[in-house]
């Protein structure tokens, strides 16, 4: 195992990445005393995650895992064989519960009978998701496209692939060891403090060491890309981008500015506040460019040229209908625009 060494590399909102070098899959490098860098490949169009692997005295902390996929498998039996020197799992801990985080977590739960560390929404919600794999879609998330202007072709594809989220996910424990905010785990020689953010999800937990000045943040603060803030058919008026601009100025509080961040995707980097910053006021941003489009009454697809640079293609339709009527809900709530129903169950959105 080789440990990065740092240097000044510069990026986009004043960030600063350290390293020049990525851990090939299967193979552990390390970044800080007992820590270190893992990276799989996703089936996905964000093609990468990282993952990370804590020493615990003469065991192993492993935290996130991939999804559930035979080449993740593979490339983990290598780590544990080589790099990990065939040495315990004594803890899985997963941030949150989308499949490229918890996917195999089941897997190297059973494999080393190591207990499952989660926050408790994101646990049940994940057993609730699991359990719909196989399941027909239903009334009510098709009321949901529907009311976002879906057609029916649209409307036939979300039927198509609703059910899918459980073939990510090998089997959960049917216990686990619920992680709170503020909570403090021991890792070997360092203490790790949860901070729980929202909006990308319920209750994602990142973990805080003040002795190492690390912040292994999950999907919760990414370098290069804003998370996916999204309104889903279970809580249709909810208000997610709000709990995720609350959650961003939560962490800077909690989190110090000269720590290093670990991300799930893209590379660790330093300049959290710079971060926060840029995410905070480039969701204000777009809520002002979609307040002024909502002069004219709009439909939540009518509305991505203000919200995405991106051309939106049907592989990611439901992912950005959802974010934008995560900033039509917040709007609303703000009591900034009016939502209208006509006689086909399509919602209008307007400037009050």
């Amino acid at each position: 195992m080789e440990k990065l060494k740092e240097k000044i590399n510069k990026g986009a909102h004043n960030l600063i990445y350290p390293f020049d070098q990525i851990p090939n899959p299967g193979k552990m490098l390390k970044v800080a005393d007992g820590v270190y860098w893992v990276r799989m490949s996703l089936p996905f169009a964000l093609n990468h995650i990282n993952l990370w692997v804590l020493e615990d005295g003469d065991e192993w902390v492993i935290v996130d895992t991939g999804v559930a996929s035979a080449e993740i498998k593979s490339n983990w039996r290598k780590c544990f064989s080589e790099d990990m020197k065939s040495r315990k799992v004594n803890k899985v801990i997963v941030t949150h519960l989308h499949p490229d985080h918890v996917g195999l977590a089941g897997w190297i739960s059973r494999k080393f009978s190591a207990p499952l560390y989660m926050s408790r929404s994101e646990y049940l919600m994940c057993r609730v998701l699991v359990g719909d794999t196989g399941r027909e879609a239903p009334d009510e998330g098709m009321d949901l496209y529907r009311g976002a202007g879906f057609n029916k072709v649209q409307l036939d594809s979300y039927a198509e692939r609703f059910g899918g989220f459980g073939r990510a996910v090998s089997k959960l424990p049917d216990n686990y060891r619920r992680l709170r905010d503020k909570e403090i785990i021991k890792i070997g020689k360092y203490d790790w403090e949860v901070v729980v953010g929202s909006g990308h999800c319920p209750e994602h937990v990142c973990l805080y060491s003040k002795q190492l000045k690390l912040l292994i943040s999950g999907d919760q603060v990414l370098p290069k890309i804003s998370s996916n803030v999204s309104v889903f058919p279970t809580e249709p008026l909810s208000n997610p981008l709000e709990d995720w601009l609350d959650s961003c100025h939560y962490i800077k509080e909690r989190v110090p500015n000269d720590v290093l961040i670990l991300p799930a995707h893209n590379e660790p980097f330093r300049g959290l506040h710079e971060r926060l910053n840029s995410l905070i006021n480039g969701h204000e941003k777009n809520l002002e460019r979609l307040l002024d489009l909502c002069k004219e009454p709009k439909r939540a697809i009518d509305v991505f040229s203000v919200l995405f640079k991106r051309t939106i293609s049907d592989d990611v339709l439901l992912m950005a209908t959802g974010e934008s009527i995560a900033h039509l809900n917040c709007l609303l709530m703000r009591n900034l625009i009016n939502s209208d129903k006509d006689e086909n169950g399509v919602i209008y959105y307007k400037k009050v």
